[in-house]
């Protein structure tokens, strides 16, 4: 019976080993750029950089993947076994916020992730002509973007613009900057400039405001009014005629 015990607990020990032929990944260990642990890489916008991945504490070959963002990064052969190479050219506005992860193949949960801070001066854009009917409401949208956040004002004509409480208002999140005018006058015609400031430089978008005068409004229950005596006359008119016509015969 002893025997017969010991083949049992034999097997079953080879049965485990077949099941799970993983080799254990405690104590694996991956580093990017001499960084252990996540991190974030402040970086300027154009010039390229590179992130090295690199395995610690194995003795055998270890497969690396690189992820940007939820996509896998397609790596050549001979960039992947142990150290892996990635390089973001040319660092652009886009990849601000972007996170980069290298990851082991065979166990996803050893990872290292580097996020890009990427500074760039103020991007502007936005409709350059308004045309707006006096006394109608309307918004000038400044969208921006920039690295660190500038600081935003609107001029009018190339000097400061004062605001009214009661007829403007400013509305800023970090990539718009708006200013709305109420019930314009032709004294808001002219030259709005949205110019933006930070360390990295500075920014400028014209706006051209065109005020035009108020076109009349005719009332519709006037207008249909004038309609159905037009066609009421027409066809009195008609029906004169056509009674003269039968006196006649």
């Amino acid at each position: 019976p002893g025997e017969v015990s010991r083949a049992a607990f034999e097997g079953r020990v080879r049965l485990r080993m077949l099941k799970c032929p993983c080799r254990p990944s405690a104590g694996l260990e991956l580093s990017v750029n001499n960084h252990a642990a996540d991190f974030t890489l402040s970086t300027k916008a154009g010039p390229a950089i590179s992130l090295s991945c690199l395995v610690h504490n194995s003795s055998q070959a270890e497969e690396l993947l690189w992820y940007r963002g939820a996509g896998q990064v397609d790596l050549k052969d001979g960039n992947k076994v142990n150290i892996s190479n990635i390089c973001i050219s040319p660092v652009n506005e886009s990849d601000n916020g972007v996170t980069f992860s290298c990851k082991l193949a065979r166990d996803k949960s050893v990872q290292v992730s580097v996020t890009l801070d990427v500074q760039f001066s103020p991007q502007l854009s936005g409709e350059e002509t308004l045309h707006v009917e006096e006394e109608k409401d309307v918004t000038l949208t400044c969208n921006s973007k920039s690295n660190p956040q500038a600081q935003s004002t609107w001029l009018k004509d190339k000097h400061r613009f004062t605001l009214q409480q009661s007829r403007h208002k400013l509305y800023q999140t970090s990539e718009v900057f708006q200013l709305s005018i109420r019930k314009v006058q032709q004294s808001d015609n002219g030259t709005y400039t949205c110019r933006m400031e930070s360390l990295l430089g500075n920014g400028t978008r014209d706006f051209h405001l065109i005020v035009e005068d108020k076109k009349p409004v005719f009332p519709k229950e006037a207008i249909i009014a004038a309609i159905v005596v037009v066609a009421l006359t027409i066809f009195f008119g008609i029906m004169a005629r056509k009674e003269k016509f039968f006196k006649v015969w």
